[in-house]
C-alpha cells in the first residue's frame, strides 16, 4: 500500500525522561542475537542480589529489566528505595553469572542511597515555593513528592516538585525541581519537554502498514504503531486518522494527513530496525507500539510518546510540522534510553543521552535504505533547520555546527546536552567508518581525530551500532560519564567480537581519538577478557573460510553473537559453532559467506551439519532457518527448516550448486523466530566443495 508523503512534515513519537520515575515490575530485556533460552538462566532474585551487594535494610532493589546473554549471564537493571522513599538516581546494573552468583555491579554516581533522616526540615509548602520561583510565574505546581536524590557527590533528602506551564515563546512545559529538604536549595532539575527547533522536512513517496476498519482505513498497524490529530490542541488524545481509499496525504501541508504519514513512516521504521537488526521488540522491549500525536502550533508543534511530549519551536511563529527520517528516530530512541540506562539529561549524560538518539536515527535512516533520503553521518539534513541547507548536526566534525566540540574535555559535562553530545557523536563516526577524507553515499567526510591520536580505521557502522546498544542495555547507569562509556563500549565490543577484534581495536582508537582518557577496560585485555581466535585456512577442496567456526566470526559478516563457543549448545567438532535463534523472542538474524566458484569446476556441493531443538509445539512452523545463495540481486533458498520435526543429532544437509561455477556467490544462514517459545538451529563444519 503506497502512501504519499513527498515534502511532508511532522512529529513523531517517543521521548525519554532525563530522570524518569522507576519502571513497575521487570521488562523483560533481552539482548537480541544475545538473548537466551529463559531455561538456560537463573531467574532474577532481587533479595539474592540484595544481599550480594550488602545493601542495608532500609534500602530496597526494584527491579526495572533484565538482558539476558546466550549463555545464561543476566545483566539486571534495579531502580531503589529507601525506608519507602523513592531513590532518584540510584540505579545500577548486576551481572550475574547463569547460576545467579554476582560477578559485577555498577552503580550510578556514588552507589549510596541513605541519608540520616527521613524527616525533612522544609515543609513541602516552602519546597514548592522554591519550585514555583525557579519554574516562573507562568507556572504552577500540580504535585510534589518526598525522595531521596542519590545522583550526585552524596545523597541527600528532597522534594521532587512537578511545575507545569507555557514558556515565553509558548512552549509547553513540565518542569521536576529538586529541592533539598534540609535547607531548600534546589538541588536539580529537569523537564519533560524537551525543546528543539525546525521549519521544513521531506520524506517521499512511503509505505506504511495501514489496517482496515469497516470501510475505512486507520493509520495504524498491527503492532499498535498510530498516529491521531490533535487538531491544534496541546494536550489530549487526538482524533485517529483515517481515511477512504488509503492513500494518505499530498505531500504537503495543505493535508493533514501529509503529516501523519511521516509521524507513522518514523514509527514503524524504528520499530522495525530495533527490532530485525537489535532484537528489541520497540520502546518497551514487549512488542508494543509507540503512540504519536500530531500539532500544528502557534510557533511549535509537539510530538507526544505515551503521554509525555516532545516540543519543537523556534519563537518565529513558524506553523510547519516537521520529521526526517532520522529526527523521527532520534526521538523515538530517547524512549529506548529510557527505559535502558535512563540517562539523564545534564552533564556527561546529557550528551550520551542526545548522542545516543543521533546514532540511533543514523542508523535507522541507513536502514530505512530511501532514495529521498539516502543514509549519512548528518543529523536532520532533509528539515532545513537553519534555512540554508546546512544540517543540524555532523557526526564527522561536530564542530562544524558552531558549538559542538569534536573531542572531549572537563568542560564538556558544563554544555548544553545537544552540543556535549558532540564527541560521542564523532566517536561512532570514527568507530564506524575510520578518520580521514572520504564520501559515503555522495556526502564528503573528513574527520580528524584529536591531541595528535593515530588514525582510525573503522570496523563498519553495523558492528558499532551493536556495540554502542549493547553498552546502553548493559553497562550504563543513569548518570554514568564519558569516562564510563568508553569502558562499557570496550568491555562490550570484547564481549560480542572478541578482546583481539578489529571492532574492539576499532571502538577503543576511536576514544582515543576524541580524547577521553584510558580506563579500566582495553583490548586484548582488561577485566573480562575473550579469548582471541587464530584465523584457519580452508581445508583442501573447500571454497569456505573459517568453515568450522572455530576463529570466531571470521571470514563470516551478519549479525553479531551468532557465531559463539559458549556451551548452551554444543559444537559437532571443536567449541566453535554457529548457534543461530534461542531467542524466545521476536529475532532475525543472519550469517554469509561470499564465495568464488571457479569455471573450470565439473561440480560444487555445498554441505554442513545441522542439529536442532525447540520448546514449540505442534505442526505449526513459528521459527524457521533458511539456507540461501545470493548471486547478485538474485536470492535462492535451497532449503528451510523449521521447529517442526527438529532433530537434536547433529546431520549433514548437501546441495549441488554447480550451477553457480563461474560466479562469486554468498553462502547465506538465515534466522527468523517469532515472538515466544525459543527454537535453536545450530550449523558446523560447513563445506564448499568441487571437483
Amino acid at each position: 500500500m503506497i502512501r504519499r508523503s513527498t515534502g511532508a512534515m511532522a512529529v513523531t513519537a517517543a521521548l525519554a525522561l532525563p530522570l524518569a520515575l522507576p519502571v513497575a515490575g521487570a521488562l523483560g530485556l533481552t539482548a537480541g542475537p544475545s538473548a537466551a533460552p529463559a531455561a538456560a538462566a537463573a531467574k532474577a532474585d532481587p533479595a539474592r542480589d540484595h544481599a550480594a551487594l550488602g545493601l542495608s535494610k532500609d534500602e530496597e532493589l526494584v527491579l526495572r529489566s533484565v538482558v539476558t546473554d546466550k549463555d545464561g549471564t543476566q545483566h539486571v537493571r534495579y531502580d531503589r528505595t529507601f525506608k519507602g522513599l523513592r531513590v532518584i538516581g540510584g540505579d545500577l546494573v548486576v551481572e550475574n553469572s547463569p547460576k545467579g552468583a554476582k560477578k559485577d555491579a555498577r552503580f550510578n554516581a556514588s552507589g549510596r542511597a541513605s541519608v540520616a533522616s527521613t524527616t525533612p526540615k522544609k515543609s513541602d509548602a516552602e519546597a514548592r515555593g522554591v519550585a514555583a520561583k525557579k519554574a516562573g510565574r507562568a507556572s504552577s505546581v500540580k504535585d510534589s513528592e518526598l525522595v531521596v536524590w542519590a545522583g550526585g557527590a552524596s545523597p541527600r533528602l528532597a522534594y521532587d516538585v512537578l511545575t507545569e506551564g507555557v514558556k515565553a515563546d509558548q512552549t509547553p512545559t513540565r518542569l521536576h525541581t529538586l529541592v533539598d529538604a534540609d535547607n531548600g536549595a534546589v538541588l536539580y532539575s529537569w523537564d519533560e519537554i524537551k525543546q528543539g527547533t525546525g521549519n521544513s522536512q521531506y520524506s517521499g513517496q512511503v509505505t506504511l502498514n495501514s489496517t482496515q476498519s469497516g470501510s475505512s482505513w486507520l493509520l495504524k498497524d498491527t503492532l499498535g504503531n498510530y498516529t491521531t490529530d490533535l487538531n491544534g490542541a496541546t494536550t489530549g488524545t487526538g482524533t485517529q486518522f483515517t481515511d477512504a481509499d488509503n492513500i494518505w496525504g499530498n505531500g504537503s501541508t495543505t493535508s493533514r494527513q501529509t503529516a501523519g504519514v511521516d509521524a507513522q513512516y518514523g514509527a514503524e521504521k524504528t520499530y522495525a530496525y530495533y527490532n530485525s537488526v537489535l532484537g528489541r521488540r520497540g520502546i518497551w522491549d514487549n512488542g508494543t507500539g509507540a503512540r504519536s500525536r500530531v500539532h500544528y502550533g502557534n510557533a511549535y508543534v509537539n510530538a507526544f510518546w505515551d503521554g509525555t511530549q516532545m516540543t519543537y519551536g523556534d519563537g518565529s511563529g513558524n506553523t510547519k510540522p516537521l520529521t526526517s527520517i532520522d529526527v523521527a528516530a532520534h526521538e523515538m530512541s530517547h524512549g529506548v534510553t529510557e527505559n535502558t540506562a535512563n540517562l539523564n539529561y545534564s552533564g556527561d549524560a546529557g550528551g550520551l543521552n542526545e548522542a545516543t538518539s543521533d546514532i540511533f536515527g543514523t542508523a535507522v535512516e541507513f536502514y530505512a535504505n530511501s532514495s529521498t533520503d539516502v543514509g549519512d553521518y548528518l543529523i536532520g539534513e532533509k528539515i532545513n533547520i537553519n534555512g540554508n541547507g546546512t544540517p543540524l548536526r555532523y557526526m564527522d566534525k561536530p564542530s562544524k555546527d558552531g558549538s559542538s566540540p569534536d573531542c572531549w574535555s572537563t568542560n564538556t559535562k558544563n554544555l548544553d546536552p545537544h552540543y556535549s553530545s558532540g564527541a560521542l557523536n564523532h566517536w561512532f563516526y570514527m568507530a564506524s567508518e575510520g578518520s580521514g577524507a572520504k564520501t559515503i553515499n555522495g556526502v564528503s567526510y573528513n574527520s580528524a581525530t584529536c591531541g595528535g591520536a593515530p588514525a582510525v580505521t573503522g570496523a563498519g557502522r553495523s558492528n558499532i551500532e551493536k556495540v554502542w546498544y549493547r553498552t546502553l542495555s548493559t553497562k550504563l547507569t543513569s548518570g554514568s560519564t564519558y569516562a564510563a562509556a568508553r569502558n562499557g563500549a570496550i568491555a562490550s565490543a570484547k564481549e560480542l567480537y572478541g578482546a583481539s577484534s578489529a571492532t574492539c581495536t576499532a571502538v577503543q582508537s576511536a576514544f582515543d581519538a576524541i580524547a577521553v582518557p584510558a580506563g579500566t577496560e582495553s583490548c586484548g585485555g582488561g577485566s573480562t577478557p575473550t579469548p582471541t581466535p587464530t584465523p584457519t585456512t580452508p581445508p583442501s577442496g573447500n571454497l569456505l573460510a573459517n568453515p568450522g567456526f572455530e576463529s570466531g566470526a571470521v571470514s563470516w559478516t551478519g549479525t553479531a553473537g551468532p557465531i559463539t563457543n559458549n556451551t548452551g549448545r554444543p559444537a559437532r567438532t571443536g567449541s566453535w559453532k554457529l548457534w543461530l535463534g534461542g531467542n524466545g523472542s521476536a529475532s532475525t538474524e543472519t550469517v554469509a559467506q561470499s564465495v568464488a566458484i571457479p569455471s573450470t569446476v565439473t561440480s560444487a556441493t555445498l554441505s554442513f551439519w545441522l542439529r536442532s531443538d525447540t520448546a514449540e509445539s505442534g505442526s505449526t512452523a513459528y521459527d524457521t532457518m533458511k539456507v540461501q545463495v545470493v548471486d547478485g540481486a538474485t536470492t535462492s533458498t535451497l532449503a528451510t527448516y523449521s521447529n517442526v520435526g527438529t532433530n537434536a543429532t547433529y546431520t549433514q544437509k548437501s546441495f549441488d550448486v554447480t550451477a553457480y561455477k563461474g560466479r562469486t556467490i554468498s553462502v547465506k544462514f538465515l534466522l527468523s523466530e517469532d515472538s515466544s517459545l525459543q527454537t535453536s538451529f545450530v550449523v558446523d563444519d560447513t563445506a564448499l566443495a568441487t571437483s
